[in-house]
């Protein structure tokens, strides 16, 4: 599997922002106020994918006192984080392209409540993407050790060259 690319999310967000804007363009009126939902749960999922990299990062380097880690347990989690990074890119575009087509209009109250909602939804996304980017970096196996470092045959270290 590829690591993520980050240009690759910024194609999905600008997409999905460009859909945003000509679907908000196209039913403004008919859209009922965006609701506040979507923050929490973008930020409670960032929350979580940090601390699960953090916990997995450290069990994957075999620190002291951690448990070693499953072996299919690190492809689901890299999983799971380019499936929420992807979402969160696609759901962060919509709430931008939908933030940018209240803009003009933010001296009226409804605007301004959907702008208000649009960009703490976008700004979770980016959160919840800085997360699932962390999480899939965590999942990186550490560096084998060089054969130098290892004892030879007969009990003496190997010599650098």
């Amino acid at each position: 599997m590829q690591p993520t690319k980050w240009w690759s999310l910024l194609v999905v967000a600008a997409v999905s922002a460009a859909l945003a804007w000509v679907a908000a363009l196209v039913s403004f009126a008919n859209l009922p106020p965006l609701p506040w939902t979507a923050v929490p749960a973008l930020a409670l999922l960032a929350v979580g994918e940090v601390v699960t990299g953090r916990n997995l990062r450290a069990r994957l380097r075999r620190k002291p006192g951690t448990k070693p880690v499953a072996p299919l347990a690190v492809p689901r989690v890299v999983a799971l984080a380019k499936a929420s990074s992807v979402a969160a890119a696609a759901f962060g575009g919509l709430a931008a392209g939908f933030a940018i087509y209240v803009l003009p209009t933010l001296d009226k109250p409804v605007p301004r409540h959907d702008a208000l909602a649009a960009a703490s939804t976008a700004l979770a996304a980016i959160a919840l993407v800085a997360a699932a980017l962390y999480l899939e970096r965590s999942c990186r196996t550490p560096e084998p050790p060089d054969d130098a470092d290892q004892p030879a045959a007969g009990g003496q270290r190997g010599r650098r060259s």
